[in-house]
């Protein structure tokens, strides 16, 4: 039971923090600059933004034209999105309060192992990008003029969120030793049963 309850929270932990994910990938807020005390430019991985009280956005047009943390941020984050949504997809099938592969408790428990490290990897590849965007932000914030400069925005701590979130789902779902403990102490169990009959039948 306490091995089900673990599955069902990491995979809870893990739809959050793919939900993050995906939403920090379209926020237009991943770095933002002042310009006076009304006007605000923000820019995203897809299209930037700038006004004072409407803010008027445009795609970014070309691809080959975009810094390469951007480039690299975009491909990235697409990655783990792609490898949360065939993460959930495994691990639904491997989880213990699913009706999926029914009598085979030891497959079942790898696939969700399966499912669960895929997440700690999807997880690893959002905050190791979104670290190096925010590293390359701060590199330009000490080169360049101060007031001309970037700082990052809202976007990178919903990102690093998703994340750690779905490393942590990852975690407990791919606990493989939960799993093998409640297996264990039932085969245990009826071994007791069995050596019990018997005794009694010489008695």
């Amino acid at each position: 039971m306490a091995s089900s309850g673990l599955q069902l929270l990491g995979f809870l932990l893990s739809l959050v923090g793919l939900a993050a994910t995906v939403a920090a990938t379209f926020m237009v807020e991943w770095k933002k600059q002042s310009q006076g005390k009304a006007h605000r430019i923000y820019e995203g991985l897809w299209m930037s933004c700038s006004g004072n009280e409407r803010t008027t956005c445009e795609f970014h047009e070309s691809l080959l034209k975009l810094p390469t943390e951007v480039q690299a941020a975009r491909a990235v984050m697409l990655l783990s999105i792609f490898l949360s949504a065939l993460a959930l997809m495994v691990s639904t099938v491997g989880m213990k309060c699913t009706r999926f592969m029914d009598g085979k408790s030891e497959s079942k428990s790898t696939t969700a192992m399966i499912g669960g490290i895929m997440f700690i990897i999807s997880g690893l590849l959002t905050l190791i990008i979104t670290s190096i965007y925010v590293k390359m932000i701060v590199k330009n914030f000490n080169e360049s003029h101060r007031l001309q400069s970037f700082e990052f925005g809202k976007a990178v701590f919903v990102s690093w969120a998703g994340g750690l979130l779905t490393v942590a789902g990852g975690a407990f779902l791919s606990c493989r030793r939960c799993s093998r403990s409640s297996s264990s102490e039932s085969i245990s169990s009826n071994h007791l049963i069995s050596t019990s009959h018997p005794k009694s039948d010489y008695v």
